[in-house]
C-alpha cells in the first residue's frame, strides 16, 4: 500500500483520509496536534494514540520533509536554508530576524517562469512546482533547526517562484499554516507576493492574506523591459486588481519597488509612482537592488534612494526602505536560486545605512 505524504493534507482532508482507512476521524485531530503543535514526527511518541493505531500510522503516512542541503548564517543573523527534492532539484528559504518579528520567506517553485530580468531566480527557468508538503516542509524544517527561543511570527511567499503560478499548492499550504488546530498563524501574518498575474489576484483576496505586488517600475515602457508579465497584464489592469483587493479586504496593498540604478530610480519615476498608485490604499517598500552574478544591473547610490523616498513621503505615501538582510550569503531579495556549479555562496558587502 502506497503511503500518503502527511504534509500534503489539510486537517479536513486528513480526517477524510483516515476515515477511508476505517479509523475514527478524531484521530486526524490527534495527529495534527502532535505534528504541527508539538513538532513530533515519530508515532511511537504520540502517547494518546491507541497502541494499535500508533503501530499502523507508519504504514499509512510518510512524515518525510525536504532535505536540508546547507544552512548558512549571515553576519546580520539572517539564515538561509537550501533544500533538495527529487532528482537533485534544490530551492531556498530564508529566515529574517527583526526586533519585533521573525519572518520566514518561503519558495513555491524550483525556478520561475516569470523571467524578471533583475532577479537571480528569474535566470533559472521553472524546473518544478513545489507540493504542499514541500512548502509547509520548509517551515517545519526551519522550526526544527533554529533556537527554541526564536518564534516564526510571519510567513512571506517571496522566495523562489511565482506563488500565483502554483496556487494548487500555495492555497492549501496557507490553510495549513493558518489552521488554529496546528501552526496557528494569523492570516494577516501571511503575505503572498506576485509579479502581476492579474486574473489570479482574487485568490489572495479569498484566502484573506496580505497582498504584495512586485511593482518595480513606474510606467509600462520600463516594466515591459524588466518584467515580461507586464506585456500580458499591463499596469492599468494590475492597478485595477489592486483596487478591487483593497476594497474587498479593507487592507493595504504593499508595493515592492526594486530600485535599479539609472533604470527606475529618478525623481520623475517617483512622481509617476505617485500618480500610478494614488487611488490604491497602499504602502510602498523601496528595495535597493541586491547584486548577483551577471545581472547587468547596479545598486543606486544611497542619496538617490532617500530622494526617491522623500518625494513619496511628501505626497502622503507610507514609504519605507527595506533594510537589506543576508546579502553577504546571497539571501537578500532577488538573490535566491538553486544550487549549481560555480554559484557563489557569499560576497563581500560594504557596510552602510542601506546595507
Amino acid at each position: 500500500m502506497e503511503k500518503h505524504l502527511f504534509f500534503n493534507y489539510t486537517h479536513d482532508q486528513l480526517a477524510d483520509l483516515i476515515k477511508s482507512h476505517g479509523k475514527e476521524k478524531f484521530r486526524a485531530h490527534q495527529l495534527f496536534k502532535w505534528v504541527y503543535e508539538k513538532k513530533e514526527l515519530n508515532p511511537e511518541n504520540m502517547t494518546n494514540l491507541a497502541k494499535n493505531f500508533r503501530q499502523e500510522v507508519p504504514s499509512i503516512f510518510d512524515f518525510s520533509l525536504p532535505r536540508v542541503v546547507s544552512h548558512l548564517v549571515s553576519q546580520d543573523g539572517t539564515q538561509k536554508f537550501l533544500f533538495e527534492v527529487d532528482k537533485g532539484l534544490t530551492f531556498e528559504a530564508v529566515l529574517i530576524p527583526a526586533s519585533d518579528r521573525n519572518t520566514l520567506c518561503v519558495s513555491s517553485e524550483v525556478g520561475c517562469n516569470m523571467a524578471c530580468s533583475f532577479c537571480f531566480t528569474g535566470k533559472q527557468k521553472l524546473k518544478r512546482r513545489l507540493s504542499v508538503a514541500e512548502i509547509v516542509g520548509q517551515y517545519m524544517q526551519v522550526v526544527g533547526r533554529i533556537s527554541s527561543d526564536i518564534r516564526i511570527s510571519n510567513i512571506v511567499f517571496m522566495g523562489m517562484g511565482e506563488p500565483l503560478d502554483n496556487w494548487q499548492s500555495v492555497g492549501p499550504a496557507i490553510e495549513l499554516l493558518h489552521d488554529s488546530r496546528g501552526i496557528n498563524l494569523s492570516r494577516k501574518k501571511i503575505t503572498v507576493s506576485t509579479s502581476g498575474l492579474v486574473p489570479e489576484i482574487p485568490l489572495i483576496t479569498e484566502a484573506g492574506v496580505r497582498l504584495a505586488v512586485s511593482l518595480n517600475a513606474s510606467n509600462d515602457e520600463v516594466r515591459n523591459q524588466i518584467m515580461p508579465i507586464n506585456k500580458k497584464y499591463p499596469l492599468h489592469m494590475l492597478m485595477q486588481a489592486c483596487r478591487e483587493h483593497a476594497r474587498a479586504t479593507r487592507d493595504r496593498v504593499t508595493f515592492e519597488y526594486v530600485m535599479l540604478k539609472d533604470v527606475n530610480d529618478e525623481p520623475k519615476n517617483a512622481l509617476e509612482v505617485c500618480e500610478l498608485v494614488k487611488d490604491v490604499p497602499c504602502k510602498i517598500n523601496l528595495i535597493p537592488f541586491n547584486e548577483h552574478p551577471d545581472s547587468g544591473f547596479h545598486r543606486p547610490e544611497s542619496k538617490k534612494v532617500y530622494r526617491f523616498q522623500e518625494i513619496l513621503l511628501n505626497r502622503g505615501f507610507h514609504t519605507t526602505i527595506r533594510r537589506t538582510m543576508g546579502r553577504d550569503i546571497y539571501a537578500a531579495c532577488g538573490q535566491l536560486t538553486s544550487k549549481y556549479d560555480g554559484r557563489p555562496h557569499a560576497q563581500e558587502v560594504a557596510t552602510g545605512v542601506l546595507g
